[in-house]
This record gives C-alpha cells, structure tokens and sequence, in this order.
C-alpha cells in the first residue's frame, strides 16, 4: 500500500511530463513550419535570396523541400532545388573590394613592424581642423596608428577658431607683417580659452569617441614647455621654447595613452605666451627622438612650382632643402615649416613630413605606404 502510494505521484509526473513533452514536440513542430513558410516568403520578397552579408545564401534551397516526419523528425531534402537568379556582378565586386582591403593591410605589413612602438609627433592644423568629415578621418587614423602599436602625439594649433571666437567678441585680429598674430592680452586670454579649452578637449572627446585613449594637454602642464616672450613691444604675448620636459608625455605614451598638446606655455613668470604650433611639434618630436614628424598643412609638400601640384618633390635631404631655398623654390609660408622640420632632424628626430590635410587620409598613406602622399625630409 504504501509501494503504490509512493508510485502514484511518480506515475502522474511521469504522464504529465509524457504529455508536456509530447506537446512542446508538437509545438516545435508546428513553429518549424511556421518558421519555414516565412523564410519562403521572405525568399520570395528577396528575389531567392537571403536578406543578409551573403546574398547568395538562398533559403528555398534550404527550406523548400525540408519537412518534419509525424514524429517530428527533420527529413533533409532529397534533391538539390535550382538557385534562383541573383546579381553575380554586384557579389563578384564586393568580393574584389574586400580582397582589395586585405591586400592593402597586408601590403603595409613591413610599415606597422617597422614602425610598431615608435613615437610619431603629428601636428595637426589648417583646413583639416575646419572641415568635420576630415576632422573625423584624421582622427580615426590616429586611432589606427595607436591601434597598431605605434606611439602617436598630437600637437595642434586652431588659428581659425580663434579668429571665430575674437570676432564673437569684437577684438580685432591684428598680424605682423611676418604673418604672426599680434597677441596683446585680452587677445590671449582667449587664445588660451579656445586653445586649451574647447579644441583641445574636442580633439580629446573625438578621440574617446573613435575607440582611443586620450589626455588633454598643454604647455604649462607639469612644466612640459618652458619659454620666453619673442619680443613683447612688437608682439605682445608671443613666445618661443626655450625648453622642454617631456617626462609627462612618456608617462602617458607608455601607458597606451594619446597625448594631445595645444601649443600655450608659459614665461619664468607664470604669464601665457601663444606659441607657432609647428615650433612646439617639432621641439617635442626632437625631446621624445621621435621616430617622425608630420606636420598637416594646406598644401601638397614642397613643390618646385607652388602652382603645379605635379612637381611634388617626394622626398628631399637637409643639403638639398638648402639648396632649394637659396634657389627661391621654397619661399613665404614654407619657409618657417621646413626649417622646422630641419631643426627637429637636427635634434634627432628620424625624418620629417610635409602633408596635405585636406586629403583624407593623407597621415596613414604617408606612413604606411613606401610613396607616401608629401614631402618627407631626411638627414
């Protein structure tokens, strides 16, 4: 008695979990076909073919003569059905685009082993800095770079900005005839807010934004930049460096973070000074024996016709930069970027880059690829 008063609730679990069972078979398979009929009709609005990355996956090839035996059993189909038509040329094109990406990568392959832990001091400035579709692709080959191991450091500038912002404010714009702005004090009190407030932390939040790891900076953190005023009756508070410490810059270079420096340091006396943004890259590419300097501008490289973008000279020595300025080649604005390069050579930087900005990306062709897309400068 007490044996079948034990069993019983046995036998009732086991008969109800018979039938629960036997019911969930019976909704799988009615869900199944439910499941099978739809991929046809979705077969069918997609003309035979899968609505996903493989548009040659064909569904009713799967589907249309599978079927469930009475006991639920998946019978596989007894014969192939015939692939519906589908666009062999668009599937053969992005098969080519994508086997075209993969050779690229590949091809950089010697550049990133080269290149990989190598500090690479890029100032970023001019039109590059205006236009937010090259803003964004700029940044994200920094990332890139990062990514595949290299060091990046980015130094920038934001004259356009300022003007913005000293407009917005009515205080005039005034330059020297050498084309230095003329930086009087209220002039740079905002310098320094556009500089190292709202470009600076833009570039940083762009930065966090494409998958990187970024820290604002600027010249009076941790004494990074020491200088002096250039000559204060002329032009106010415009300064030259006098010295740089770049031991805040290692400690984050090595800690996998980008550092982004915007080019306002300060005198003996705590006062902002407003600094060339080329001049700043290149004394910390030559503080940090840079691998290379790249310096993004509004113009092709150094040309042996300004006008004629087709006399590009793709790579050029110290000795032979000379030669071009005693020549009258390189002359106006040019002059203060390639001595630049010049001097951070001189210092130990490997080499220097002029490049267009404008192109996009013009930062990742010249580094990882044997062309390059500017001017580079060797000792």
């Amino acid at each position: 008695m007490a044996t079948s008063f034990l069993c019983q609730p046995v036998g009732l679990y086991s008969a109800a979990r018979s039938n629960a069972s036997r019911t969930t078979v019976s909704n799988s398979r009615t869900n199944l076909r439910v499941s099978i009929r739809g991929a046809r009709e979705v077969s069918a609005r997609f003309g035979g073919r899968a609505p996903s990355r493989f548009p040659s996956r064909d569904i009713t090839k799967m589907t249309a003569q599978s079927n469930f035996t009475d006991e639920g059993v998946f019978k596989a189909p007894n014969s192939p059905i015939p692939n519906p038509s589908f666009d062999e040329t668009e599937l053969a094109r992005r098969r080519e685009d994508a086997f075209e990406r993969v050779r690229v990568l590949s091809e950089a392959l010697p550049n990133i082993q080269q290149f990989r832990g190598r500090t690479v001091v890029v100032k970023y400035g001019g039109a590059a800095m205006k236009d937010d579709r090259l803003k964004e692709l700029v940044v994200k080959d920094l990332v890139l770079l990062w990514c595949l191991g290299l060091r990046p450091v980015l130094v920038h500038g934001g004259g356009p900005e300022i003007n913005k912002w000293l407009s917005k404010l009515d205080i005039p714009s005034k330059f020297s005839p050498s084309g230095l702005r003329i930086t009087d004090k209220a002039t740079m009190d905002v310098v320094e807010m556009v500089l190292v407030g709202r470009v600076n932390k833009s570039i940083v939040s762009l930065i966090q934004q494409a998958g990187g790891s970024a820290v604002g900076l600027c010249g009076k953190d941790a004494g990074m930049i020491k200088a002096r005023a250039r000559n204060f009756e002329e032009l106010g508070f415009v300064g030259d460096v006098t010295a740089v410490d770049i031991s805040i810059i290692m400690s984050l270079t090595q800690a996998g973070v980008i550092p982004v420096i915007a080019s306002v340091a300060a005198d003996q006396y705590g006062n902002a000074l407003n600094i060339n943004a080329d001049t700043v890259a290149g004394e910390i590419a030559a503080g940090l024996n840079a691998e290379k300097l790249i310096l993004m501008t509004d113009v092709p490289g150094v040309m042996l016709d300004k006008d004629d973008v087709n006399t590009i000279i793709s790579r050029a020595s110290i000795k032979e930069i000379k030669q071009l300025k005693e020549a009258n080649i390189i002359q106006g604005g040019m002059i203060p970027k390639v001595n630049c390069c010049v001097a951070s050579i001189a210092q130990g930087v490997k080499a220097a880059h002029i490049i267009d900005g404008r192109l996009p990306h013009s930062l990742l062709v010249e580094i990882m690829s044997p062309e390059g897309s500017g001017t580079m400068i060797t000792g």
